[in-house]
């Protein structure tokens, strides 16, 4: 075996036997807590929240949050962590990746980091505390909603509060509401936007998001690495008046689409493209040929629609023509009581209250 790998299993079996030390403590709780009544597991809870408040470390109050997190989810769902959850609940809590195959309760194994983090997320009063508080971020709205409910047994028998964000609540006092919930569960592109949005915010008053606290990342390979790719982007209300949406929508299908071809032809700057336009289906953009810059000039009765005093009119007409080439109805958006709506490509669903950022 090389040296490498020889050191990466030694000190991956190094660090599973400090789990298995951590789990033997947090079973060291479990007969004693067994017998508690429901009010004093929440006062065992409430006891740890003032010692975190206080300043202890969450490492030294992890032993006896697990095991409290352990017992109301037996009693509140009938359903007890494993040992294995347990580890897998310190890796999430250490910010490290915990691989989870479906049906290992990879759902109810982070109710563990979030009541643990959870403990700082109100100050000593038991108000929402600054920059404290547990998102836990998921792929859509419907598994956000799922889990939330699902878990939410557990997190009222110790006192955790919940909160629930979705695309498609536009009440800005709910979402403070959930925010300032000692969790929050939600997608990664509501978390996103909602905190470009506090970032735009002239007033303290007018955000959303409290800090950043602590977070769980389900899918997080999905989520850092495929919807990644897709920007967060925040445009301004459009200004442009309607009729010249209308006449470039009325250009667009009257401009021939066609495509470079491959080789030396394409390469010769004797080539002139018979065509006025090129779409690319996998960047969606468009590429307007000279032939197809003088046909919308003819069209649209200006000279030269490169000059400044013609403003935004080559943008328009690639817009138009990406509408026209790469969009389909019902596939990346959907029309809505006259309104244009922007379906999800990952998820299939509405993204309310989004544009597409050039027009």
């Amino acid at each position: 075996m090389p040296l490498f790998d020889k050191a990466l299993r030694l000190g991956e079996g190094k660090k599973f036997k400090q789990f298995e030390k951590k789990v033997a403590r947090i079973n060291d709780f479990e007969a004693e807590m067994e017998l508690d009544s429901d009010a004093e597991l929440r006062e065992r809870y409430d006891a740890l929240r003032e010692r975190a408040v206080g300043g202890e470390s969450l490492d030294d109050l992890l032993f006896e949050s697990f095991a409290i997190t352990r017992e109301a989810a037996r009693r509140a769902l009938g359903q007890r962590h494993f040992d294995v959850q347990l580890i897998g609940g310190m890796v999430l809590h250490d910010g490290s990746i915990a691989e989870m195959r479906t049906g290992e309760g990879k759902t109810l194994t982070s109710t563990l980091p979030v009541c643990l983090n959870a403990l700082t997320a109100r100050d000593a009063d038991g108000n929402p505390a600054k920059g404290q508080g547990v998102h836990l971020v998921t792929v859509n709205d419907y598994l956000a909603r799922r889990d939330a409910l699902w878990m939410k047994p557990i997190y009222d028998l110790v006192g955790v509060t919940v909160g629930i964000l979705q695309s498609d609540e536009n009440d800005w006092d709910a979402k403070r509401a959930a925010y300032e919930a000692d969790v929050t569960y939600g997608t990664n592109s509501e978390f996103g936007f909602d905190y470009l949005r506090d970032n735009l915010a002239t007033d303290a008053a007018e955000k959303s998001q409290r800090g950043h606290g602590f977070s769980i990342v389900d899918e997080v390979d999905n989520i850092l690495i495929d919807e990644a790719r897709t920007p967060l982007i925040i445009s301004g209300a459009p200004e442009q008046a309607a009729d010249l949406y209308y006449r470039f929508a009325e250009l667009a299908p009257k401009m021939e689409q066609g495509k470079k071809p491959e080789g030396v032809e394409a390469k010769s700057k004797a080539w002139i493209a018979d065509f006025d336009f090129e779409p690319d289906e996998k960047h969606k953009t468009v590429a307007v040929t000279e032939q197809g810059v003088e046909k919308a000039e003819k069209f649209l009765g200006v000279d030269n629609m490169y000059k400044a005093e013609h403003g935004n009119l080559v943008n328009h007409l690639q817009q138009a023509l990406k509408a026209e080439a790469l969009y389909r109805r019902d596939k990346d958006y959907s029309v809505i009581d006259g309104e244009v709506k922007i379906i999800d490509e990952f998820t299939g669903r509405i993204l309310e209250g989004r544009r597409w950022s050039e027009g």
